[in-house]
């Protein structure tokens, strides 16, 4: 079985990374046919980020992307993907920020749990692993925020740790590897990670 390629974009807040994304997909699903599917981590927890979903929403619109809103367990979107989708996720530093919090309703946040996030993080490499056996192209967006100094709270810093330690893994079986700066997009990586 052919495998389809995995690409890995990362970068600061407003970097260019989705839109590079999008332009990247569209190409090739125009080139060759094929689904658009957007997966997105985003909630809208205030008026500032239901704008931000609106606004991503529209100018996705006329490209006749599929848009699934999965914030956490990306597994479920699995049986909804095609062979031959050109998908992306966006982001997966937001999907982190929920998966850690799952539960912080209870009182008993994944966070707090010991072995909790580990286990996420093992569902989360078998489900890419799946993507990529299925469709013809998943791109994986995140921010970079390890650029920053060392926060004063511990969640912080797992939190810094846990999104360190993804991107690595997920850049070692990545075909590509892009790192976003002022709309520039500079390749680490690039060609076949498997």
């Amino acid at each position: 079985m052919v495998c389809g390629k995995l690409t890995f974009i990362s970068g600061g807040v407003r970097s260019g990374k989705s839109a590079y994304a999008e332009r990247l997909l569209v190409e090739e699903a125009g080139r060759y046919g094929g689904r658009l599917v957007y997966i997105a981590s985003g909630t809208a927890t205030d008026s500032e980020m239901q704008a931000r979903i609106e606004r991503h929403r529209q100018d996705r619109a006329h490209q006749n992307w599929l848009t699934l809103e999965q914030p956490t367990k990306l597994d479920e979107i699995v049986p909804t993907v095609q062979p031959g989708d050109y998908v992306l996720w966006d982001c997966l530093t937001t999907w982190l920020a929920n998966e850690l919090y799952e539960g912080w309703e209870t009182g008993k946040p994944c966070i707090a749990q010991p072995g909790c996030m580990e286990q996420k993080a093992l569902k989360l490499y078998e489900t890419i692993d799946k993507l990529v056996k299925t469709v013809a192209h998943l791109v994986i967006v995140s921010n970079e925020v390890l650029d920053e100094l060392p926060a004063n709270d511990e969640e912080t810093n797992r939190y810094r740790q846990w999104i360190g330690h993804i991107h690595q893994q997920i850049v070692v079986t990545a075909d590509t590897a892009i790192e976003m700066d002022y709309g520039m997009a500079t390749y680490w990586k690039n060609g076949q990670g498997r």
